[in-house]
């Protein structure tokens, strides 16, 4: 059974990395016959949290949220790259979940976290699994994390190095768990 997973990403950086691993994960699904879809909050470019979406009168909402909206609610799993600043999320990818509870609710997510340094992000998985369990997700327990991201993964987003072999070795089971997840989801709904 194909799923429908959308790869959600937040950095606004310039310069940004982190895209790299999003765009990996995207044509490693693909490449297991699955529709995979960025979800960039940069490119969507959301406010600040005001209003979350279902606070909004029906049809009232930005038409930018209205189509996320949709779109969420038509995935069977997400996958959250998670970049970590200061030890904690990155705000952009916050700000976009933030304005969505019930979108998200009953499917599975999975976490691929990556930083510019040898930690790979770790702190920032903590904190997504928190978050996004706290919103009624499965976390699926495999665990991608990519350290030292400008040097595992090219500007073609081409694994390379040490770094780049144990990004293709881990995604093997991160995607297979996600996989399991979603398709048991997909077929509970």
């Amino acid at each position: 059974m194909a799923l429908d997973i959308l790869v959600l990403y937040g950095s606004y950086r310039r310069g940004r990395l982190g895209i790299r691993l999003a765009d990996y994960l995207i044509r490693g699904f693909e490449g297991l016959g699955h529709k995979a879809e960025l979800i960039d909050a940069k490119a969507i470019d959301l406010p600040m949290l005001d209003l979350r979406y279902s606070d909004y009168p029906a049809g009232q909402a930005p038409a930018a949220m209205a189509q996320l909206a949709d779109r969420l609610s038509t995935a069977d799993a997400f996958v959250f790259v998670a970049g970590e600043y200061n030890r904690g999320m990155q705000p952009g990818l916050k700000n976009l979940v933030d304005h969505y509870l019930k979108e998200f609710d009953r499917r599975p997510a999975a976490i691929a976290s990556y930083s510019a340094g040898r930690f790979a992000g770790v702190n920032s998985h903590a904190d997504w699994t928190v978050t996004l369990s706290a919103m009624g997700m499965a976390i699926v327990p495999e665990r991608l994390s990519v350290g030292q991201i400008g040097q595992t993964l090219n500007e073609q987003a081409q694994p390379q190095g040490e770094g780049g072999a144990a990004l293709e070795r881990g995604f093997a089971g991160f995607a297979k768990n996600l996989i399991w997840w979603g398709e048991a989801a997909k077929a509970a709904r």
